[in-house]
């Protein structure tokens, strides 16, 4: 008897290729983006900078890498950035600019809906005085854990932060995930929102392999002088890559082709919330996007380390770092959605 397909949750960089993106891919022109004359990269570089309304972008390996670019470009040893506390490039970056960039951060918590109070940002610029840091940007991120930041907050925000001459960035990692949430309340276009969302920060960092689906790569958009700080910065950290028009060519079919298909992963989303709701135990979140976080309480707390163990043997993946997570993506279907939602409430009647 053949085993079922695995059903692979745990994020959206779990995405495999499609064998259209490798036939992209095996098709695509390369050159030495050292040398600058990639023609795949260029091309990328210039699509996805003209997409969100910068002068340029760097197209580098990770989305860490790219916002390490843009920290590094954006700040000098003992500058300072202000950031939220759950917000990827402060927790889940390895320090990498304290470490690598003598910049301190200046984590705030973060309010219910995943913003930064306006009031908690003022309050945390430092005075122009020896004996602080110097505050020198504003970094948030959209999507946060999922939810999509409200557009009139992130204007607020970022009006802010230029007030007070602050530079702003955006970790937009799943930028077209948030763009597509926005497009659906406001009845615009997905890429009008990504590029209104954008045009709110001096730099963004976009990811193609999450909910794009290709196997490798982000972008970092800014001015022109920006990019440059940020490639001198990408050659330090080894990010400089050769014949990587390959890759380049997996995030422009990614571009082409699943930007508009990002509304089906958050439909399934709502699907797997929708099933979850109700058993006994489990508060869900309900999804902006494409990820749904679960939180367990009693009886079900109780048995919350058996979960991931007993739905890995029936080739369900998941994780629960701090939260139980679901992560809607190209390689899930329906039929995988209602599998897990299945092999869930079963755990949770036995």
């Amino acid at each position: 008897m053949a085993h079922a397909a695995p059903i692979d949750l745990r994020s959206d960089t779990v995405t495999r290729p499609t064998a259209a993106m490798r036939a992209a891919m095996l098709a695509a022109p390369v050159g030495d983006d050292v040398f600058g004359d990639d023609p795949t990269v260029n091309a990328l570089q210039a699509r996805i900078a003209e997409m969100l309304g910068f002068e340029a972008a760097l197209f580098v390996p990770t989305g860490t890498q790219s916002n390490l670019c843009a920290l590094l470009a954006h700040c000098q040893r003992g500058d300072e950035y202000i950031v939220g506390q759950m917000q990827h490039c402060y927790r889940w970056e390895g320090g990498g600019a304290a470490v690598l960039g003598s910049i301190q951060p200046q984590p705030l918590e973060h309010q219910a809906d995943g913003t930064l109070a306006l009031a908690d940002i003022e309050a945390a610029i430092k005075p122009d005085d020896a004996h602080f840091a110097r505050s020198r940007l504003l970094a948030l991120e959209n999507t946060l854990g999922g939810r999509l930041l409200p557009f009139d907050y992130v204007q607020q925000a970022t009006a802010l932060a230029q007030s007070r001459g602050l530079s702003r960035h955006l970790d937009g990692a799943r930028l077209f995930n948030a763009a597509t949430a926005q497009a659906q309340a406001t009845g615009g276009d997905v890429r009008s929102e990504a590029r209104r969302i954008a045009q709110c920060f001096d730099s963004v960092s976009v990811c193609f392999s999450k909910g794009l689906g290709a196997p490798v790569g982000s972008a970092l958009c800014g001015s022109r002088d920006f990019i440059a700080r940020a490639h001198r910065v990408r050659k330090m950290a080894g990010g400089g890559m050769r014949q990587a028009g390959m890759l380049a060519a997996a995030a422009l079919h990614a571009l082409d082709h699943h930007v508009d298909r990002l509304a089906d992963d958050h439909a399934l989303a709502r699907r797997l919330a929708q099933g979850l709701d109700g058993i006994e135990g489990l508060t869900v979140q309900a999804p902006h996007t494409n990820i749904v976080f679960v939180d367990l309480t009693g009886a079900a707390q109780a048995r919350a380390a058996a979960l991931l163990p007993s739905l890995e043997a029936q080739g369900i993946l998941a994780t629960g770092l701090y939260r139980l997570r679901f992560v809607t993506h190209l390689d899930v279907d329906a039929a995988g959605v209602d599998r897990a939602v299945a092999a869930i409430r079963a755990f949770f009647k036995a």
